[in-house]
């Protein structure tokens, strides 16, 4: 379903103000956003007490208090970082409410990249993304939107703006990157 233009639309009645094109703009995006917090879950812990749907809402919520949302690539990429952080914040707590734990090393795997199961492995990921992302800002964007909103690489380099085969180049070594991170010697806890 190609929908780009009236998302576009939808985002610009948002920012303006007008309600009818928040309900318009959920009807057009929300089939997409589930099936985007669907992956995520997959990737979450068995008994994870977050559910997709609730998910979903959480992140779209935060969205609507954004004005910079330009079209539905970049609507996306943002829904699918929301997403990530707000699953981040519930292994957070998991984590603090277990009174924290060792650091935990993370499998890199070739068809999804990372095993996020236990919070712990999330909390780890995100360290390293943000470690990534402040040497290099797109690659660090590329693993979120590909491993957390399962994009595809075409909808990368839409969203940025790049060529597909930059998403394969960077994506290929943002994984070797994230391997040699995660897999290094465990860290003592500061």
């Amino acid at each position: 379903m190609d929908n780009f233009g009236e998302i576009t639309q939808c985002l610009k009645e948002v920012r303006s103000g007008a309600e009818k094109g928040r309900a318009k703009l959920l009807e057009l995006v929300y089939r997409e956003m589930h099936k985007m917090a669907a992956a995520h879950m997959r990737r979450e812990r068995t008994g994870h007490t977050l559910q997709t749907t609730a998910l979903v809402h959480e992140a779209y919520l935060k969205l609507m208090d954004r004005d910079d949302l330009q079209n539905k690539g970049h609507f996306m990429a943002v829904a699918s970082q929301a997403m990530r952080r707000i699953l981040v914040d519930h292994a957070r707590a998991k984590v603090a409410a277990k009174r924290g734990g060792p650091h935990i090393r993370i499998e890199l795997k070739d068809d999804v990249a990372i095993d996020v199961q236990r919070p712990e492995n999330l909390l780890s990921l995100n360290s390293a993304l943000e470690r990534m992302a402040e040497w290099d800002e797109r690659q660090s964007r590329i693993v979120e939107m590909r491993f957390f909103g399962g994009l595809s690489e075409a909808e990368i380099a839409d969203t940025l703006g790049v060529s597909i085969r930059t998403v394969k180049r960077e994506w290929a070594m943002a994984k070797a990157w994230l391997h040699a991170e995660l897999t290094q010697p465990t860290r003592p806890q500061n």
